[in-house]
């Protein structure tokens, strides 16, 4: 078992690791809309939030040596399935005609009052 850190992603808000590399399989853990340089959170529209957490979920992926087309499952976390379409537009422009597995669920509340965490599973 590996972790995987890096800079290039928000650190954790918590005790866990950004990733955890595996048998083959990296582990990302879920990643909020914050930008990595400025620590601040994305507030801006559903598709700002997505294109933020799915860009700090590539970075993770590049510092474990793997790439958005190597991730087999995403689950998405949203307070509001109201923006589904708007998620799922920016979510796809990551993926080309085979996107991976995925749930998209809704719930009550998020860390640090985001709208939106996405969480991924890859292979190395």
């Amino acid at each position: 078992m590996s972790i995987i850190s890096t800079e290039k992603a928000p650190a954790a808000v918590g005790p866990y690791s950004q990733g955890i590399s595996m048998n083959g399989f990296i582990f990302v853990s879920g990643q909020l809309p914050v930008n990595p340089e400025t620590g601040a959170m994305e507030a801006g529209s559903a598709k700002e939030m997505t294109i933020q957490s799915m860009q700090n979920i590539g970075a993770i992926l590049s510092a474990a040596g793997s790439s958005f087309e190597k991730i087999v499952k995403t689950t998405i976390y949203v307070t509001d399935l109201a923006l589904f379409s708007e998620v799922n537009q920016a979510y796809s422009e990551f993926f080309g005609d085979n996107p991976p597995s995925r749930s998209c669920v809704q719930v009550s509340a998020l860390p640090k009052g985001a709208g939106i965490e996405i969480e991924a599973i890859a292979c190395v």
